[in-house]
């Protein structure tokens, strides 16, 4: 039994080779990892990832801090309906987005998906641009967890006699070391990580079911109470229609903050096994994700606070909270009913959530200078050590929220590029992609005008008398600024072309996941193999050790009998 699973793993090793050398794309090296062969993709990154991995790492990506605590900002500026309205409506843009993402990267599996169609499909300065603006995106959101982490510890007093500076310190070492794993660790990690925010925020969900039809110590049947008293809508800046609309726009902007999911997802594609099956699966499962967590999760703040809530206003709107004051809405709502102990557990499970970080090469697989240029980013948060926690989380929000709104237009852009090309080159897509989207192109057209013209109003607030700052200014509009500056250097500098549609490289990199898509067959066979053989070689050692174990007192009898005999 042990030579055929030798022979048939050899047998997998040299179809992978022979597929490599077939493709000429340089996928020749097979990685062992755990007696198993996986094939390493032509960018040196390993095909690890398994479709619980790529659905968990969907879900952990989107829901943390953003969802837990800052949505209490919204909520505070525009009332619960217009932050449910606001959250709804960007779902919509979102789920454009993510049509356009599963249709280019179910075609084309790999790493660093939609920087790189953004250079292949419109203008290598483009992808360049793209590349830097995604960079400072996921760089900057080091910072901006660090200083949520700090944030979310406030509730409780005790923390005030310890330092920041060692609070923020120990929080970056734990980052840097958490990025020190290899891909296989990582997706465990996060697979476990994200499995735990998802209970955490169905619980939550239950509990507000639970708590306003009176199951709370109050005994309070409050339902929708909030929605009456102090009202639906709140006025920001403005009084009457006009400040009602500015609080709408207000929770539209922290949606657009908050609610993620498929570029998470993409960003998967590279280290993904089977990605052509698993990925699909992976961008189909984001609208009930943002049904259930983001959208249920807008209606429930709204029903458990209400938006003039003396500890929203202090911390939101003042920037001065106090020791104990709850950051989450959901722990404030729990305070609020004189619920012993469940504000403490539920405040540091949304602390856990604040700590998950990316993945990212050394000998192990993990890029050990991009890991440490990133943590220099960290030191970002030390800023809240002079200007206070509260207006330093919102400085990452606007920042974060403007490269993110960048992200997504860019694939929106990029995708009607690649519709362009499939229609000038004959690509026919319903019969030949893995993922045809829907409502193509016009869902890319809807979710490009959102995008960008969100973009350019998420710091709305600070052309508003009397609001002007400097700092909120800078990152709110640094990226969008930067995003064409970079375009125009590297496109005169490497005088780049914009691609036109018959141009655009529609199949480089198939040869390759064609490729290996046919060892997948081969490489269950082996992996089954390799288990049976593990289960065959345990179950044969406790059958020769109970033999052993047989002989042996047989011995001993046989030696008795005999001295008897004597």
């Amino acid at each position: 039994m042990s030579s055929s699973s030798s022979s048939l793993g050899e047998e997998f090793v040299a179809s992978e080779k022979s597929a490599a050398a077939a493709s000429g794309v340089g996928v020749a090296e097979s990685v062992d990892a755990g007696g198993v062969n996986v094939l390493r993709t032509h960018d040196t990154t390993h095909r690890q990832l398994k479709e619980r991995h790529v659905q968990l790492i969907g879900i952990g990506g989107t829901i943390g801090t953003a969802l837990f605590v800052a949505i209490g900002r919204g909520l505070a500026l525009g009332g619960p309906a217009s932050l449910f309205l606001g959250f709804t409506l960007w779902s919509t843009v979102v789920l454009c987005v993510n049509n356009c993402l599963a249709e280019m990267v179910s075609y084309l599996p790999i790493s660093s998906p939609f920087i790189r169609f953004a250079g292949r499909f419109v203008d290598e300065a483009f992808g360049v641009a793209t590349g830097y603006n995604f960079f400072i995106f996921e760089a900057m959101m080091v910072p901006f967890e660090i200083v949520a982490t700090t944030f979310i510890l406030s509730f409780w007093p005790g923390s005030t006699s310890v330092h920041p500076a060692i609070i923020i310190s120990i929080i970056i070492v734990v980052y840097a070391l958490a990025n020190m794993f290899t891909v296989k660790w990582y997706g465990e990690a996060e697979f476990w990580m994200a499995l735990g925010k998802v209970i955490l925020i169905v619980g939550l969900l239950i509990f507000t079911f639970i708590t306003m039809l009176g199951g709370n110590p109050l005994h309070d049947r409050f339902g929708f109470r909030y929605w009456s008293n102090p009202g639906a809508f709140a006025e920001f800046y403005h009084t009457g229609s006009l400040g009602r609309f500015m609080g709408f726009l207000a929770c539209f902007i922290q949606a657009s903050f908050t609610i993620a999911g498929p570029d998470y997802v993409a960003m998967a594609a590279g280290e993904t096994q089977n990605p052509r099956k698993t990925l699909p699966r992976a961008f189909k499962g984001v609208f009930f994700r943002l049904t259930t967590f983001f959208v249920l999760g807008s209606l429930a703040v709204g029903v458990l606070v209400p938006y003039n809530s003396k500890e929203l206003v202090d911390i939101y709107l003042l920037g001065k909270p106090t020791a104990g004051a709850a950051g989450s809405p959901y722990v404030l709502a729990m305070q609020r009913l004189r619920i012993g102990v469940l504000p403490h557990i539920v405040n540091a499970l949304v602390f856990t959530s604040a700590l998950s970080a990316g993945n990212s090469t050394n000998k192990v697989g993990v890029p050990i200078y991009c890991v440490g240029l990133v943590m220099c980013f960290s030191l970002l948060a030390f800023l809240q050590l002079s200007a206070g926690t509260a207006k330093v989380l919102n400085w990452f929000i606007g920042l974060v929220t403007s490269s993110q709104l960048m992200n997504y237009a860019v694939c929106s852009f990029t995708y009607i590029k690649f519709h362009r090309a499939c229609i000038a080159q004959g690509l026919d897509r319903k019969g030949k992609l893995p993922f045809c989207g829907m409502f193509q192109p016009y869902a890319a057209y809807y979710s490009l005008f959102f995008t960008f013209v969100m973009t350019f109003v998420g710091g709305f607030t600070v052309f508003l008398p009397g609001f002007w700052s400097l700092p909120t200014f800078f990152f709110s509009y640094t990226m969008p600024f930067m995003f064409p500056v970079i375009f125009l250097i590297w496109k005169f500098a490497e005088g780049t072309t914009w691609m036109r549609s018959k141009d655009v490289d529609l199949v480089e990199g198939l040869d390759e996941i064609e490729a290996y898509e046919k060892t997948i067959p081969q490489k269950k066979k082996a992996e089954a193999t390799v288990a049976f053989e593990k289960v065959r070689r345990t179950l044969f050692r406790r059958v020769k050790k109970q033999n052993s174990n047989i002989e042996s007192k047989l011995g001993k009898s046989t030696s008795k009998k005999s001295l008897g005999g004597m």
